[in-house]
């Protein structure tokens, strides 16, 4: 089921919303603002995170557990305190982001962000299939260090922690989490400019009091540029040529299977698009 989700590009329509719903937990946006290149280097950002999580996903075991390895090195380095208060966090307060409830909020985006945009384009999911992939996603947990008892045990266990967290105090949206928010929502730092359609698609996508918090605009305007774009993408999609509509590093994992001992040139520029290097071997 992991690799049904996460081999399809479609996935990247859910970037923006699992972006701000970690930005809006107040350890997280401060340890982005003091210590990420998000802002410098959102490119480089872009490939070092899909790098590492591809990997995790679509690597040979020792690919994924070095991914792993590097991912805690570099969270090792990320701490601090926040500079003033946020929700229920007091000024001067700790964070880590190798913290097992940081983490855990974050494989949490992922995770249901990537099934919410899974489903805007491709079949819905099964109540089955959704078990299934939640005791796929809680393997992958593992590679955050996130241990197996600090989870939900079922997917409707955790769809009930996500609609708490949602709600929760926890999620505060700060200054510094709405400036960062604007800034990658516009492509800043690159020349790339991002449609309005994907700017009113991630503020549909939020909870309604995180859009609000973000000041995001979503009136009958926004609401029908992402139904002009949905009924466009639902028609066109599923005639996309598997080779641009799988990512990189799925193709470079399906011709592993099938014996191949390296990828073949498409692959490796697709991998570099993806993931920033021609391989997950590096």
């Amino acid at each position: 089921m992991m690799w049904r989700i996460d081999k399809e590009a479609a996935i990247f329509l859910g970037a923006g919303r699992a972006l701000l719903l970690q930005f809006a937990h107040p350890w997280i946006a401060a340890a982005i603002a003091e210590h990420s290149t998000t802002l410098a280097d959102p490119i480089g950002r872009f490939h070092r995170t899909f790098n590492v999580m591809f990997t995790m996903v679509f690597g040979t075991t020792e690919q994924a557990l070095a991914a792993a390895r590097r991912l805690h090195s570099r969270h090792g380095r990320v701490s601090g305190t926040l500079a003033e208060k946020a929700g229920p966090f007091a000024a001067g307060s700790r964070y880590e982001a190798n913290d097992v409830t940081a983490l855990r909020w974050v494989h949490a985006t992922l995770i249901d962000s990537a099934l919410v945009a899974y489903q805007l384009v491709c079949p819905q999911f099964s109540a089955e299939e959704r078990e299934i992939y939640w005791t796929e996603a809680r393997l992958l947990a593992a590679f955050f260090g996130i241990p197996q008892d600090a989870l939900p045990q079922s997917w409707a266990d955790f769809s009930a922690a996500n609609d708490k967290m949602w709600r929760s105090d926890v999620l505060t949206v700060s200054d510094e989490a709405r400036k960062i928010a604007g800034a990658v929502l516009f492509g800043a730092g690159t020349r790339l400019l991002v449609p309005s359609w994907y700017r009113a698609l991630t503020a549909r996508l939020l909870p309604a009091r995180l859009r609000d918090d973000f000041r995001l605009p979503y009136g009958k305007l926004e609401y029908r540029k992402t139904e002009r774009a949905l009924a466009v993408l639902r028609r066109v999609y599923p005639w996309v040529p598997w080779r641009l509509r799988n990512v990189g590093p799925y193709q470079e994992a399906r011709a592993r299977l099938a014996g191949e001992t390296r990828p073949g040139v498409t692959t490796q520029l697709l991998n570099r698009l993806w993931i920033g290097q021609k391989s997950m071997a590096g």
